[in-house]
């Protein structure tokens, strides 16, 4: 069910520190579009929340006792895929941040984001995009996995291996397909790749599209996540 444009976005807040789940529900509750529903101090109470509520986004701490939010946001993601989760992070390199995008997350923002800023990521998410700008994420997820070994690498035994073979992992694509895959990961939003492939703005959109439905992807964040499991990450061009 698709949510109508009009209606107010509707949130769940999830935070271990009363204040700070106090503060960002005044935030985001003094914007006409946007209406706190529900809170919760750790991870098992945002699914319990989740699950009576069914809200459109969810504002996820990740550090928390009891449940932390990379456990609570794999399970909402799998049990209601239309809850859109932003975790809320202390370091733009935080591990958990990656992790959290992994298990089902559209969005990451640090703790120190300014209220509009907030505001905005949560309409954002709310309207099926992502918020992270792309080159952002692409940034933090080339730390990370820079840092780790990657799937699919020698040694590393087991379905995974398909991560490290772009061909099979991309199988479901066209050719075109591919081409508008790659520009994704790059950080291209889709007016640069239509002016880079010389495609139309509704031609692009319909290729990301198919893109997402065929390799089952939430957004573009996950892309650029699939991106750089299959070892397609790297950066934009400087030209």
């Amino acid at each position: 069910m698709t949510r109508s444009l009009s209606a107010a976005v509707r949130v769940v807040v999830v935070d271990d520190q009363p204040l700070e789940r106090a503060g960002n529900a005044l935030i985001l509750d003094s914007d006409d579009g946007i209406e706190v529903i529900g809170e919760a101090g750790n991870g098992l109470e945002a699914v319990a929340v989740v699950a009576s509520s069914l809200p459109d986004v969810v504002l996820m701490d990740m550090r928390m006792p009891v449940m932390g939010g990379l456990e609570a946001t794999r399970i909402i993601a799998e049990r209601h895929p239309e809850t859109r989760v932003i975790a809320l992070t202390t370091f733009d390199l935080d591990e958990y941040a990656f992790g959290c995008l992994r298990a089902g997350a559209s969005a990451f923002l640090l703790k120190s984001t300014k209220p509009a800023a907030l505001v905005d990521a949560v309409k954002t998410v709310a309207s099926g995009a992502a918020v992270a700008d792309p080159r952002l994420t692409a940034k933090l997820i080339e730390h990370y996995v820079s840092a780790s070994p990657r799937p699919g690498a020698a040694g590393d035994a087991g379905p995974d291996v398909v991560l490290g073979d772009p061909d099979a992992a991309l199988a479901p694509l066209s050719p075109r397909e591919r081409e508008v895959f790659a520009a994704i990961v790059r950080g291209l939003s889709n007016a640069e790749i239509g002016a880079e492939l010389f495609l139309a703005p509704s031609t692009v959109k319909s290729h990301v599209n198919a893109i997402f439905a065929k390799l089952g992807l939430r957004d573009r964040v996950h892309a650029v996540i699939l991106g750089y499991e299959i070892g397609l990450g790297g950066a934009r061009s400087a030209g």
